[in-house]
């Protein structure tokens, strides 16, 4: 029987009133897989799982999961280009598994696309606080201001679809991403500090390092700025943080 095929032989159940999501997890330490596959599964998620990045990469659109979880360090190819080959077709939250303990190593993830990390070894139980924590900003927020238009539609953010268009060309933003443009464009000129951004747009929950706000910050300028030395919507303001500025009709 395939990977594939064991997979499929499942029949979740909604547990916790969470929405059922599939979650593919994609790691080769077979004894991190079970448990990770045994634990969201308890939690009513459905599970699929892979050992290696080529296979993964085969699987992915076969499964068209809702949530991935990707260890960095594979025997045939790196996390990094397994993240950076699927952002390019998905925007799809990520959330990355690494044994690399430095800061830098974890930014470069976040660089990348991914939307938040863990450091092996890591327990099991906040794994799933994360992927509940993830989706629940992903899926389960309330929308207040359904469409967002500024400097003469150049920037359109449809909050409702959850897309980004600029200069009517969609363009693809991870989930944390689209969370972090979201709170600053719906309070324009408002300074958030970058505790304050983790806070509202990634949730209180987010254990990740406040410098990893400014990872998200330089993925969405690459993304929407015309000029990314002088950006015209997401400003930073030295010794605090940033704000979203922009003429509205």
């Amino acid at each position: 029987m395939s990977i594939l095929d064991a997979n499929l032989d499942r029949n979740p159940t909604n547990l916790g009133g969470d929405i059922m999501a599939k979650v593919f997890v994609v790691d080769d330490e077979v004894a991190i897989l079970e448990v990770i596959k045994d634990y969201l599964q308890k939690e009513g998620y459905e599970v699929f799982t892979s050992v290696n990045g080529e296979e993964a990469l085969r699987l992915f659109p076969l499964l068209k999961p809702d949530f991935l979880i990707l260890d960095l360090m594979l025997p045939d190819l790196s996390g990094e280009e397994i993240c950076r080959r699927i952002r390019e077709e998905s925007n799809i939250p990520i959330l990355m598994l690494t044994a690399k303990s430095d800061e830098e190593d974890r930014i470069c993830g976040l660089a990348l696309g991914a939307d938040d990390y863990l450091v092996k070894p890591f327990s099991p139980r906040e794994l799933v606080m994360r992927v509940k924590a993830i989706l629940r900003r992903t899926t389960g927020k309330t929308k207040t201001i359904n469409q967002l238009s500024f400097n003469n539609r150049d920037l359109e953010i449809n909050i409702d679809e959850h897309t980004v268009r600029k200069q009517g060309e969609e363009v693809r933003l991870t989930p944390n991403e689209f969370s972090i443009l979201q709170v600053l464009a719906q309070n324009p000129n408002r300074t958030y500090s970058r505790a304050q951004l983790i806070n509202a747009a990634l949730g209180y929950d987010f254990a990740g390092y406040e410098r990893t706000i400014d990872a998200h910050i330089k993925n969405i300028r690459q993304k929407i700025e015309d000029n990314l030395k002088e950006p015209s919507y997401l400003i930073t303001v030295y010794g605090i943080g940033y704000k979203f500025q922009g003429d509205r009709p």
